[in-house]
């Protein structure tokens, strides 16, 4: 065991960190702060997210930092705001008993004015993002002609955000003499190639296995139908009633679609994404960070720099593009010695990436399984009589009520008591997950062959529609559920297959809504396009197609070899309730009616699988 007390650090300085609890070091931390402090070598330091690298670097700086020299001493660069904000917040709790050192943090979507101001009364060390940072250098308001350290903070993230040419032109500003810290989770050629470049002899110092993931992570994955990724989510967050996480999606439309699911189903849960202002971006991670929010939706971009403790669970709704970011997101739990699991929710076709991503972490992935509807009951069940079990009774408040409801229930007995308190509370999630289906897929070379023979014996439930709208009238699978959707005013129907050609598209329904969807759709507009739907022709042995089909050069031939799965039809019930029910199928405040998609997939082609309209898709 290393404590602080062990590393050279300042009465001042120990003082700050143990009214912070600081009492033993880090790895990162234990290999770093003595370098810092004994030598003037540049350092390359390799470490997870949450492993302590801000005390790492921040330490022997606020230690090195001459006060009577009233001008930037070290310059901080991280790759966002919050990020920034939270480094200028731990250097200021580090710094408390230092009398007079000032940290300034830097960073866009500020008041520059302000900012300026800050300079000019004298700072000892600026945190900045790089953007910012370059616009007070361009405009000579920030002096860093004395600046005697430069860290480079989630350096790899830096140059993913496209930073590349700013840090450059920073570094260019900055004395040649200075010392350059250059802290990274991963080590690809980008980030070697700053440090060759500005760095001289560094020293490298690695915390477990380069591009390893944290190893108190523990990895899973889930393997389903890309049509039941939405299901798949809503299952494993019932499963975990204490679930605080974070829930990365590819798109910026997929974050706000998966976010908005989430709370028309009654759970704690907002999306942060580029689109979001300052001020929106802030409230929401407020409320995550007070855990007023259950679960954070986010593309990489927008989590980038997130420093949030104790998260439970990381769980990658699609795998991202780059596997580097798999380290990032799974980074983002599992900190400070805690444990966490990183969980992807995949379809048979990603699996070989599971395989990559194992490969480059260092990990072995467990392939966990879906809980089946009675197994979440269960969960959540005995969840719910903790809570009674640990609840406060204020007798104060409650004890006068207590006569008039004795002699309510007078003539219940304890046993069918109990009964109908937790059935009171209970009957509606427990109607929710009846008859619901295994949303498991078997990992067995014959699963293609089981499954077309699934989806011939479901086709009858379907009736197959043609529509006058296609891509070129800027259709897509989403858009028509969404079409559907406005047209009809109905929450429950199934959509099958869909084939969406230039010019007109078809799709399967769930044949006891003909009528309506018929209806609706012929009194519909599209993108200043009137809609004209009617029943496709049935599909005739040999493969002659609709009548449609056969008129527009055999298309429908074409879509038959694109394959897909159809619809399942469980009893009238689907996995997905309608969108004004909670999680437990209560009424929820604000929640829209209409249909919704059993989940998008994160941009999977939509030809196959069971599908149920949402709202303003």
């Amino acid at each position: 065991m290393t404590k602080f007390t062990d590393l050279g650090i300042a009465k001042d300085i120990l003082k700050g960190i143990n009214e912070l609890g600081f009492e033993e070091a880090m790895p990162v931390q234990k290999e770093v702060i003595p370098v810092v402090l004994e030598t003037n070598n540049d350092i390359v330091a390799l470490a997870q997210t949450g492993t302590g690298k801000t005390a790492a670097f921040g330490l022997p700086i606020v230690q090195q930092i001459n006060i009577s020299q009233k001008h930037p001493q070290a310059l901080i660069l991280s790759p966002t705001r919050e990020l920034c904000v939270q480094i200028a917040k731990d250097l200021m709790a580090y710094s408390k008993y230092v009398d007079g050192l000032k940290v300034l943090p830097v960073y866009g979507g500020a008041s520059i004015d302000t900012q300026i101001r800050g300079l000019k009364m004298g700072t000892h060390i600026i945190v900045a993002t790089p953007g910012r940072m370059l616009d007070l250098i361009r405009r000579k308001r920030a002096d860093i002609s004395n600046v005697q350290t430069v860290v480079l903070d989630e350096s790899d993230e830096m140059l993913n955000m496209g930073f590349r040419d700013d840090l450059n032109d920073i570094l260019e500003s900055v004395p040649d003499e200075r010392r350059t810290l250059l802290f990274s989770a991963t080590m690809p050629k980008e980030v070697a190639a700053i440090a060759r470049k500005y760095m001289s002899n560094p020293k490298e110092i690695t915390i477990g296995k380069k591009n390893a993931g944290a190893e108190n992570v523990k990895h899973a994955y889930y393997l389903i139908h890309a049509r039941d990724r939405y299901s798949a989510l809503k299952r494993i967050a019932d499963m975990n009633p204490n679930i605080y996480g974070i829930i990365f999606c590819r798109t910026r439309m997929e974050t706000k679609e998966v976010s908005e699911w989430l709370i028309q189903d009654g759970y704690n849960a907002d999306a942060l994404h580029g689109d979001l202002s300052q001020p929106q971006r802030d409230h929401v991670m407020n409320r995550f960070r007070s855990k007023s929010l259950q679960m954070l939706v986010a593309t990489d971009v927008a989590a980038r720099g997130l420093d949030v403790n104790d998260l439970t669970h990381v769980i990658n709704y699609n795998l991202p593009d780059e596997l580097e970011a798999y380290t990032h997101r799974s980074g983002r739990t599992g900190r400070a010695g805690k444990s966490g699991i990183s969980i992807a929710i995949i379809h048979l076709r990603e699996k070989y990436r599971i395989r990559e991503i194992e490969k480059k972490i260092n990990k072995t992935f467990e392939k966990a399984t879906i809980p089946t509807g009675k197994e979440v009951c269960e969960k959540q069940l005995f969840h719910l009589i903790n809570k009674i079990e640990k609840v406060e009774v204020d007798h104060e408040q409650i004890d006068g009520f207590l006569p008039e409801i004795y002699k309510k229930l007078e003539e219940v007995d304890k046993e069918d008591l109990i009964k109908r308190f937790v059935s009171l509370e209970f009957n509606r999630f427990l109607e929710y997950y009846k008859n619901a289906p295994d949303l498991n897929v078997p990992d067995e070379k014959d699963f293609g062959q089981r499954d077309k023979g699934r989806r011939r014996a479901s086709s009858k439930d379907f009736k197959r529609l043609f529509v006058n709208i296609g891509k070129n009238h800027g259709l897509n699978p989403q858009r028509l559920m969404g079409l559907v959707n406005e047209a009809t005013k109905e929450r429950n129907i199934e959509i099958g297959r869909i084939d969406v050609m230039k010019s007109f598209s078809f799709f399967e329904i769930d044949k006891q809504y003909t009528d309506k969807v018929l209806d609706g759709l012929n009194d519909a507009v599209f993108e200043g396009v009137s809609v004209s739907s009617e029943i496709a022709k049935e599909r005739q042995s040999g493969g002659g197609g609709s009548d449609r089909g056969s008129r527009r050069g055999g298309s429908d031939r074409n879509s038959r070899r694109s394959g897909g799965d159809r619809s399942r039809s469980y009893g009238g019930r689907s996995e997905r309730k309608s969108s004004d029910n909670d999680r437990y199928g209560r009424k929820s405040s604000g929640g829209r009616s209409g249909s919704r998609s059993g989940g998008s997939g994160g941009g999977e082609k939509s030809r196959g699988g069971s599908r149920r309209s949402r709202p303003g898709k």
